[in-house]
């Protein structure tokens, strides 16, 4: 591989920044290694992170090294395991090898996705993915769709469209109807 001569990672070096990169993708694997013999839910007491960090924002910044060490002592203490095979609570995940790495793509990219002319390309593999769910479903092409960041936004906007096609005219007659 080709010695990077990219500027544009903020204050962190390209070199620091591919060794960092493999660190945490090593943190990453090993943590998936040990997942299932971590207790499914947090070893920890409210407040317990409040009392390890500091009580002031630290004046320098720490190696990533440092970063790494402070996440598995104060942090995954701290974590619920919703990836556990054990865990069964509130809903269920979907995190994979391939969806991390689609993750650290997409933090890279930043894309602000708002609407074609800020994303072209997001926008228009969003458009072939909902295509390709409404084909495997079989259902007709008037059929469109969003792909939601969240579950609470899918489901106010699942409620919204509901509301509007009843026709309850809640603008003009207020919830009551009247």
């Amino acid at each position: 591989m080709s010695e990077s001569k990219n500027k544009l990672l903020g204050d962190m070096p390209p070199d620091e920044f591919l060794a960092a990169g493999g660190n945490v993708l090593e943190f990453i694997n090993s943590y998936f290694d040990q997942l299932e013999s971590l207790p499914v839910l947090a070893r920890t007491e409210p407040g317990k992170l409040m009392e390890q960090l500091p009580s002031a924002a630290p004046e320098s910044g720490e190696s990533f090294d440092a970063i790494l060490a402070d996440v598995e002592r104060l942090i995954l203490p701290g974590v619920t395991n919703w990836n556990h095979p054990n865990f069964h609570g509130l809903f269920s995940t979907s995190t994979s090898g391939p969806g991390i790495l689609g993750e650290a793509l997409s933090a890279a990219f930043d894309m602000k996705s708002m609407l074609w002319r800020t994303a072209p390309a997001s926008t228009e593999l969003e458009d072939a993915t909902l295509s390709w769910l409404r084909q495997m479903l079989g259902l007709p092409e008037a059929f469109e769709g969003i792909i939601y960041d969240t579950a609470s936004v899918s489901t106010m906007h699942a409620i919204a469209a509901a509301r509007e096609r009843a026709g309850l005219n809640i603008r003009e007659l207020g919830m009551s109807g009247r």
